[in-house]
C-alpha cells in the first residue's frame, strides 16, 4: 500500500480530518479562479474528496449511511428553515433578515458561464447536486458531528461516545459548522439539528442521510427557483 495512504488510513484524526481539510483548500482556490475554472474545481474536488472518504471508509467506522424517519424529518426541516429563515425573520419583526457572509466567488450558475440550456450548463447543475448530496454529507458529518464535536470534548476523540450529549461541543461544533456557511444563521440551527440527530440515535448514518436529503432539496430548489444565491 502507498504510504501516504497508509499513513491517512492508519491515523483516526487524518481519516476524518483530510477529506475535508482537502476540499476546504480546494474550495479556497475555487473562489479566486476566474473564468470557467470555478465549476471545473467543483467538479475535481468532488471526485477526489469522494476517492478519499472511499479510502478511509474502513478506518471510519461510523462512516455508515442509515435512513430513519428522524433522518428524514430532520433534513426536510433543515432545507426549509435554509430558505425560509429570512421571511420568518422578517415576520418576527426584524426589519430585515440577517447579514450573510461575504464569501469569495460569484454565484454557482453555470447557466451564465456556459450558456443557457447548454449541455456542459446543465452537466456542472447535476455535478453540483450529486456533489453536495452524496459527497459533502458525509465528508462533512464525519469531520463536524464525527470529530470536532468529540475532540473538543476530549482529546482523545474516540473515548467519547457519538451519542453523548455535551453543552460546549454541541454549541462550539454546530457554531464552526455554521461560520462554514453564507447562511450562518442558518447553518449554525443545522448543526443543531443534526448534531441532536447523532445524540438521539447513538450513531452518525442518520446525520449523513439527514444533511444528503437537506442538500438534495436545496439544490432542487435552487434550480427550479433560480435561487443561485445559495450555491
Amino acid at each position: 500500500m502507498n504510504p501516504l495512504i497508509s499513513k491517512l488510513t492508519g491515523s483516526p484524526v487524518l481519516a476524518r480530518v483530510a477529506p475535508f481539510l482537502l476540499f476546504i483548500l480546494l474550495t479556497f482556490v475555487q473562489g479566486h479562479a476566474g473564468g470557467s475554472a470555478p465549476f471545473w474545481i467543483y467538479f475535481a474536488k468532488t471526485l477526489v474528496t469522494a476517492w478519499l472518504l472511499w479510502l478511509v471508509r474502513g478506518a471510519v467506522s461510523e462512516l455508515r449511511w442509515h435512513l430513519s424517519w428522524e433522518a428524514v424529518v430532520v433534513g426536510v426541516g433543515v432545507f426549509v428553515l435554509w430558505i425560509g429563515l429570512d421571511v420568518i425573520l422578517v415576520r418576527l419583526g426584524f426589519p430585515n433578515s440577517y447579514p450573510k457572509l461575504s464569501l469569495n466567488g460569484a454565484a454557482w450558475n453555470p447557466h451564465v458561464a456556459f450558456g443557457q440550456g447548454t449541455g456542459l450548463a446543465w452537466f456542472f447543475l447535476l455535478v453540483r447536486v450529486l456533489g453536495s448530496s452524496l459527497v459533502v454529507p458525509p465528508m462533512e458529518e464525519v469531520f463536524f458531528r464525527s470529530f470536532l464535536y468529540r475532540f473538543i470534548a476530549r482529546s482523545d476523540f474516540l473515548s467519547v461516545p457519538l451519542g453523548a450529549f455535551l453543552w460546549f461541543p454541541f454549541l462550539a461544533a454546530s457554531s464552526v459548522f455554521g461560520a462554514e456557511h453564507r447562511e450562518w444563521l442558518a447553518g449554525i440551527l443545522s448543526g443543531f439539528a443534526y448534531q441532536a440527530l447523532v445524540c438521539r440515535k447513538k450513531r452518525l448514518g442518520d446525520a449523513i442521510t439527514a444533511h444528503a436529503l437537506t442538500n438534495f432539496l436545496l439544490g432542487l430548489w435552487v434550480i427550479w427557483q433560480g435561487a443561485w444565491q445559495y450555491w
